[in-house]
């Protein structure tokens, strides 16, 4: 059927993001983005969801982007609605995702007047934005402003910002005729096939075949890449350690898979990292470079699409700009068949020993739940489907050290700005993206606190259109606001401030009854297994929640986890008799390092 000309610029606006492929927006309205609203409404979509809060919403167009690979769009009024969806938007920026924000303005004809919610929006984007932000001030821009925001975002994997007047929404919609000062655009992108140059590939694979000892850092950037990943770490006997953006696209059952690096990464990958001689870094930009090898310990060839990202984290002598995969493929012929090595003997033997002390924090005692052991009980029995949302905080270390997902099983969380917040509104989206598949969010309280309660509201008022209405939600309720608690011990030396880190008690559970869904609340660490089970087979959304024990340490791996435990033991015992409990946990957690990797780290 041939679609109606459009009346006004708001409905243009709406063909332009259909022909963009735009199937969902999320946002909150208001009267600068009413006219948008309006023409939505007539053309009966794309779909508009609805969040409690513009951060949420932006959050959500992030999920939309990390889980279908899509353009997330998020839509706000002006004024304080713009001013909310700058949490999210750096979320996009920083975790490198194509976000277009559409943001209602006051109208042209007062902008400098300081009129009511008049705020400088392009100012006020500017570095978030910095790739595309443009004010559409004519009818005949309309069209052009949104394809290059579209193609900005994609190209560079970046928010763009496109800020609409209220009465250029309201205005006719333009014949763009053939005329000078009017350009017609079209709203099409392609990607480039990227690869490096055939003598920098061969140089890469020299100094690959050379080293004797080497490591694979895997990020996002290997999403596509994950066979050739685990081809190159065969032919060269190479371990494989990941960014925590990377964990999703690495198999981690592999025998050479030793987890997520970084200060709250696994023992395993603190060894190889510690001890290789030449590092492999495949799309990855993580910033916790002092768990890297130190400068000049080991020679380093980097792979990224982004030939600027090159370098940025480490010295690198081999560069290679391209796709990962593609890049890969050009470098596995041209390496050398390792077969038995001692390093790799090392490497599977550091694997193993990681494994086994991850179960052993898991099962150890705690008042009154360990939290480590409800993601461990949850590990055991993620269904092969599932999609995984995570939030900031504590639970991350436990996501990171003791979820092991399944191949094909996406988890995402806000990694790079690490906001609090965000495990919700991703799972929101992811949902809706995918309602035939089971949610699963790991959250801690203070981050449901934060957001995850309020768009739980939304939650209950979308479910029953889902095919598969489980939304599981794990909230490891402590009072605490835990990563920081333990942040003030570590790096500061300074005693717990029970006025910032104290959390008032919420009856999660019941809270979730109270919105139609199931609530399960645990306190003992023998009915977690049941409680998933019954989670993961109810016939609507659910919320567990685990009362966990703030004292369980987020201790780094060694071999730097000794230095920081020697801190957090000086600021406990300043804080006085009330951490004896912590104190003890803290000890019983180094000596099963010590104990269970044999001090290879030291």
């Amino acid at each position: 059927m041939q679609q109606e000309e459009p009346k006004l610029v708001a409905d243009l606006l709406v063909q332009r993001l259909e022909a963009w492929g735009v199937g969902r927006l999320f946002g909150y309205s208001g009267d600068g983005i009413n006219p948008l609203m309006g023409a939505l409404r007539r053309a009966g979509g794309p779909e508009f969801v609805q969040a409690r809060h513009e951060e949420n919403a932006a959050f959500m167009a992030v999920g939309h982007a990390k889980y279908t690979g899509e353009v997330g769009v998020v839509v706000s009024t002006q004024g304080p609605g713009a001013i909310h969806l700058l949490n999210g938007l750096y979320d996009a920026r920083m975790d490198s995702v194509p976000v277009v924000a559409l943001i209602g303005q006051q109208s042209l004809s007062v902008l400098g007047s300081a009129y009511m919610q008049e705020v400088d929006l392009m100012h006020l984007f500017r570095d978030v934005a910095s790739g595309f932000r443009q004010q559409v001030s004519s009818p005949e821009q309309a069209p052009l402003v949104i394809d290059r925001a579209f193609k900005e975002a994609l190209a560079t994997r970046t928010p763009s910002v496109v800020i609409l007047p209220h009465d250029v929404q309201q205005a006719p919609a333009p014949d763009l005729d053939h005329e000078h000062g009017v350009l017609t655009t079209a709203p099409v992108w392609r990607p480039a096939r990227i690869l490096p140059r055939d003598e920098d590939v061969r140089a890469a694979a020299d100094l690959l075949n050379s080293g004797q000892k080497v490591t694979l850092l895997v990020g996002q950037g290997a999403r596509s890449a994950q066979e050739q990943v685990i081809a190159v770490a065969e032919k060269l006997g190479a371990a494989i350690t990941t960014s925590l953006l990377g964990k999703p696209h690495v198999d981690e059952s592999h025998p050479l898979a030793a987890g997520v690096m970084g200060h709250l990464g696994t023992s395993a990958s603190g060894f190889v990292m510690d001890n290789c001689d030449t590092l492999l870094i495949i799309g990855s930009n993580d910033p916790w470079t002092e768990f890297y090898p130190p400068p000049g310990a080991a020679r380093a060839v980097q792979i990224d699409i982004d030939p600027a990202a090159i370098g940025n984290r480490y010295p690198v002598e081999a560069a290679l700009p391209g796709e990962a995969a593609a890049t890969l493929d050009a470098l596995l012929p041209l390496l050398t068949e390792r077969g038995a090595s001692g390093w790799r003997t090392d490497v599977e033997q550091a694997v193993r020993s990681w494994h086994e002390l991850s179960m052993e924090r898991a099962f150890t005692p705690a008042n009154p739940v360990n939290p480590e052991r409800a993601v461990h009980e949850l590990s055991r029995r993620l269904p092969a489907d599932a999609q995984v949302a995570v939030d900031v905080g504590s639970s991350v270390y436990w996501y990171a050290r003791q979820l092991r997902l399944p191949r094909g099983v996406p988890a995402h969380l806000s990694s790079t700005l690490a906001s609090m917040g965000c495990a919700v509104p991703y799972g929101l989206a992811a949902k809706l993206a995918s309602p035939d598949r089971p949610l699963v969010a790991l959250s801690g309280d203070g981050a449901m606190q934060m957001a995850g309660i309020t768009e739980l509201i939304t939650v209950s008022r979308l479910w029953k259109q889902w095919a598969d209405p489980r939304f599981v939600v794990c909230v490891l309720n402590n009072r605490e606001l835990t990563e920081v608690t333990w942040e003030q011990r570590e790096m500061e030396a300074e005693p717990r401030f029970e006025a910032s880190q104290a959390l008032p008690e919420f009856n999660y559970a019941g809270y979730a009854e109270l919105l139609g869904f199931d609530g399960i609340r645990v306190e003992d660490p023998e009915l977690l297994g049941e409680a998933w089970d019954r989670a993961l087979s109810a016939d609507r959304p659910c919320i567990i929640e685990v009362v966990s024990d703030p004292d369980v340490p987020l201790l780094p791996p060694f071999p730097g986890g000794r230095a920081q435990a020697e801190s957090m033991m000086e600021a406990m015992q300043a804080e006085g008799p009330q951490t004896q409990h912590a104190r003890d946990l803290l000890s019983v957690y180094l000596r099963q390092e010590e104990a269970i990797t044999g001090g290879a780290q030291a």
